[in-house]
């Protein structure tokens, strides 16, 4: 069951807010639709539900908050907008990810594909796939964590009949277990068809609250839709043999051949046209919607429909005058909505079915409550009527509490982190294309390195020429890092209610350690494909192990693998793909002059004796000349790029724990 209590958003300016104090329930094992016209608030009042955007109000699933919950995603199934997702991922790579993400086990992936009919699509790409198949797509999203409640806006916008009959009856299916089904609909006839209730909302305020069967007996109107060529004929005979009759009858010209006629049926209709020799084109039962102008809310609605007999002056029934279309009762009609319902009296404040309290009333609605006071007997025995200012004001009458504030949260965090990243690098081909270009470019500029010549061995073997800042791995070992972030900011896709991936500790090191791989293996990749196209072009004397491989091993490894460590980081804390590509750029570019002029002086000394002051401080001697791995390190670190490489990432390590420390304080 879902419950709000008293959703209001945040208003902007002097505008009014887009919801204002919206209270409804949502049974489970019922299919509930939230209905309202374009900017009526259902999108703004699902956010507010969902903690996505700030306000007031209160929202219990099964009784309790969403931010009260373990794991939102296994209890609220949500489906808003499109699906979010790289367009490149294939449908059933898209759900592997988010199983991953969910907690779930692979296989489930499977049997939504199957629920939702999508095991042919299995394979396509989701930047492929038509209207329909991203709706299906998005609830098997939204089902995959077998949620006890769903929450759907708009899932049937731009979808066929045919597609649509499907949806309703998924949500039909799921209700039918025991679940709880909220959707958003601006077609009135849709949700009467598809849900058991009916709230409606306008101008961001509840309207009505009531059952299906009810909301249709007093919101929608049955009528018989006739197609034929000679429209004009048919609706004059019909408003004749209803006058005749004595009958109410309306009917309306809705333009070309088609004819809408209200308060007579299939068959009365066709036996007028089979009669006169009339050709019908089309005969069918359907359910009009009077429309947000077609008179007052349910609750309002009286008696008040009055049936004009035979006699009555005027233009004849079904005959145009100017845009109007005059039916049987006399009643002038514009598009199917009749306009002989009483004005609704302006000090009227029902709602609905259910009168609305004053304390629930909008400021500018609210009205005097005149308590008697000594001064109103005499005012009264004089022929005045006085209300004291504190009692026209309500100053007497306590102010009902606020709601609590609702506050934005993040996304939850992968159940399986290092599962989901794993899954989300591997599942498009951006990674692999940067891997095979830098492999490429780097061969190409060891070859024309070696050609130029004046190119220390080590620097031939990386392909790193003096005028570049950063070798072509190092750059492609940074890109990869950057994408870790980037992609998911861009097509996010942890958690479709949710928004995109949140800064979390325990993902940071799943997709350091992922990045880590793929830089250490980029880089010793790189230094095979240069070496074998050197000994192809130019012989073995240039592919010789240089004899201070170890020391620089490791400096080439610890490069490209802070490269890496630089552009997750740097994406992570500026949400951009972009800035973290730059952040590696700015290491060799900004970093190492400032390093270099902080090391000049004569306080600078080499690490010389290191190994002899290793052994003294460790008792245990280094296994298999352990120490000299351990100084190339030291090293490292101590060149200018090693130090700025260090710096930064220390300083992009500490922005990104601020920034997640300061997202849980809120």
């Amino acid at each position: 069951m879902i419950q709000a209590f008293g959703l209001t958003s945040n208003s902007r300016k002097d505008l009014p807010p887009a919801v204002d104090d919206v209270s409804f329930e949502a049974p489970a094992g019922r299919v509930t639709a939230l209905l309202g016209a374009p900017g009526a608030g259902k999108t703004t009042a699902l956010r507010l539900m969902l903690e996505l955007q700030q306000g007031r109000g209160l929202t219990y699933f099964k009784g309790r908050p969403l931010h009260r919950i373990a794991h939102p995603s296994r209890e609220v199934g949500v489906l808003m907008g499109e699906v979010p997702g790289h367009p490149a991922r294939t449908v059933r790579g898209h759900l592997r990810m988010l199983c991953a993400a969910a907690g779930v086990p692979v296989r489930r992936a499977e049997e939504v594909l199957e629920v939702v009919g999508l095991v042919s699509l299995r394979d396509e790409r989701l930047g492929t796939l038509s209207r329909g198949m991203d709706r299906r797509l998005g609830l098997a999203c939204a089902l995959l964590p077998d949620p006890h409640t769903l929450v759907l806006d708009a899932p049937a916008d731009g979808l066929s009949t045919r597609e649509s009959h499907w949806l309703h009856g998924m949500l039909r299916a799921h209700a039918a277990q025991g679940g709880t089904v909220l959707f958003t609909t601006a077609e009135p006839k849709e949700a009467a068809r598809a849900a058991d209730h009916v709230i409606t909302l306008e101008q961001g305020r509840l309207v009505a609250d009531q059952a299906a069967a009810e909301f249709a007996r007093t919101r929608l109107r049955p009528r018989v839709a006739v197609r034929t060529p000679h429209a004009a004929r048919l609706a004059a005979l019909l408003a004749k043999e209803a006058r005749t009759a004595h009958r109410s009858v309306e009917v309306v010209r809705e333009g070309g051949n088609r004819l809408s006629v209200y308060g007579s049926t299939c068959a009365d209709v066709g036996e007028t046209a089979f009669r006169h020799g009339v050709l019908v084109h089309q005969l069918a039962d359907e359910i009009g919607d009077m429309g947000p102008g077609a008179g007052p809310f349910p609750g309002e609605i009286a008696e008040a429909a009055q049936e004009v007999r035979a006699g009555v002056t005027g233009p004849e029934p079904g005959e145009l005058v100017g845009n109007e279309a005059v039916g049987v009762a006399g009643t002038a009609v514009r598009g199917g909505q009749a306009h002989d319902n009483p004005p609704t009296p302006s000090g009227s404040h029902l709602r609905g079915e259910r009168a609305v309290p004053a304390d629930r009333r909008a400021p500018g609605d609210q009205t005097a409550h005149c308590s008697p006071d000594p001064g109103s007997a005499q005012a009264a025995e004089s022929g005045d009527t006085a209300l004291s200012p504190a009692t026209v004001s309500g100053a007497h009458a306590p102010l009902p509490p606020l709601p609590p504030p609702i506050s934005v949260r993040s996304a939850p965090s992968p159940l399986r982190p290092l599962r989901y990243e794993l899954r989300r690098a591997a599942g498009i081909g951006t990674g692999f294309l940067t891997a095979a270009a830098v492999l490429v470019a780097s061969a190409f500029t060891a070859a024309l390195l070696a050609r130029v010549g004046h190119t220390p061995q080590a620097r031939l073997l990386a392909a790193w020429p003096r005028e570049l800042p950063l070798p072509p791995a190092a750059l492609g070992a940074g890109l990869l890092g950057a994408l870790a972030f980037g992609d998911e900011f861009r097509h996010p896709a942890l958690a479709a209610d949710r928004g995109t991936v949140p800064r979390r500790l325990g993902l940071l090191t799943a997709k350091l350690a992922v990045a880590t791989v793929a830089a250490l293996a980029l880089a010793f990749l790189t230094v095979g494909c240069d070496a074998e196209v050197l000994y192809l072009v130019y012989g073995r004397e240039l592919t010789e192990v240089p004899a201070d491989w170890p020391a620089l091993s490791v400096s080439w490894f610890g490069l490209v693998a802070g490269c890496a460590w630089s552009g997750v980081l740097a994406a992570g804390v500026f949400r951009s793909t972009t800035a973290g590509l730059a952040a590696v750029v700015a290491v060799p570019v900004l970093v190492v002059p400032l390093v270099q002029r902080a090391l000049e002086g004569a306080s600078v000394r080499a690490a010389t004796g290191l190994p002899a002051r290793l052994r003294e401080v460790f008792l245990p001697q280094w296994p298999f000349g352990g120490e000299r791995y351990l100084v190339g390190a030291v090293r490292v670190i101590a060149q200018p790029v090693g130090g700025a490489l260090a710096l930064s990432l220390t300083a992009l390590l500490c922005a990104y724990l601020l920034t997640t420390l300061r997202s849980r304080v809120r």
